[in-house]
């Protein structure tokens, strides 16, 4: 695939009220014309192979101001709120701060720091596909940017989230280092509950991983460190202590803010735990850490 794909006209919506909804009321899913062209570019990866050039976007002054909003609203809302390492990691990531990059851009620089580059998404990938492409050193990432209505809170991950959040991780070998164990387990596996329990560990360390520093809770985790409004409202979230059997008996939601957040005592700690449970995972192991369905929260 090496069709550009062109710039679409998009009106600029009516600003909402401010507060957070549904996320089905959000205008990144119920304004048309963004969807067209939303659309438009999820379009590219429809039989993409992993590991395939993604192809380049040509995108509107509008998405690249809406990539200038967010990038400088996490700047300011990260200090006091991220780990020390994380802040330094920011600093130092090829993640450019005044335009939209392609993968390519961002990806062949971290391919020469860890290993890592991105590969095609469309949406949201099957866990199989996406942990499995890890341990590959491919991490699927999507090229549309969100709504310029509601810059600071998305329902859904994007280009900043992929690309600024996961690519702040992946330029760090230590951090390489655990995506590619999520890699190793999702591959020796195919059934989809262990491929699920797997997901959940994921979800609420890389993602969604928070540590205590200095007697506070930081956050570390990918989707943290790109959600403005998940780093403000991290006080709020309920935060409990690291447990890999109530991990995976917890449900998360994919869309809107985590009410439940699980801390570890360091990063040291969150090494030693997801390598404790995922390299000598399996299909029989799984089971061990499932609890009745009534017990899942």
């Amino acid at each position: 695939m090496t069709t550009d794909i062109q710039a679409l006209p998009m009106r600029t919506p009516v600003a909402p009220d401010g507060r957070l909804g549904p996320a089905e009321a959000h205008p990144g899913l119920s304004d048309t014309e963004y969807v067209r062209r939303r659309d438009a570019i999820v379009a590219a990866a429809e039989g993409h192979e992993v590991g395939e050039p993604s192809p380049p976007v040509v995108y509107t002054e509008q998405e690249h101001e809406t990539w200038r909003r967010v990038h400088s609203a996490l700047r300011a809302a990260q200090p006091g709120r991220l780990r020390r390492t994380v802040l330094d990691l920011r600093d130092s990531a090829p993640v450019p701060d005044d335009h939209v990059p392609q993968h390519a851009e961002v990806g062949d620089r971290l391919r020469e720091l860890t290993g890592f580059r991105f590969t095609l998404a469309g949406g949201l990938v099957p866990d199989k596909r996406f942990l499995g492409a890890m341990a590959r050193d491919y991490f699927h990432a999507v090229q549309y940017v969100r709504h310029p209505a509601m810059p600071l809170y998305t329902p859904e991950p994007d280009v900043l989230h992929d690309v600024l959040g996961h690519g702040t991780h992946l330029c760090s070998p230590w951090f390489a280092d655990l995506y590619r164990a999520v890699g190793a387990a999702a591959s020796r596996v195919d059934g989809e509950d262990a491929l699920d329990l797997i997901s959940r560990v994921y979800w609420f360390s890389l993602e969604y991983g928070v540590a205590l520093e200095g007697g506070e809770v930081k956050a570390y985790g990918a989707a943290l460190l790109s959600s403005y409004g998940e780093l403000r409202r991290l006080h709020r979230a309920e935060i409990r202590p690291w447990d890999v059997t109530a991990i995976v008996n917890t449900c998360y939601q994919a869309a809107g803010y985590q009410p439940v957040l699980y801390a570890t005592r360091s990063l040291d700690h969150v090494a030693e735990a997801l390598h404790d449970f995922l390299d000598d995972f399996d299909e029989d192991t799984g089971s061990a850490y499932l609890r009745s369905p009534t017990a899942a929260r």
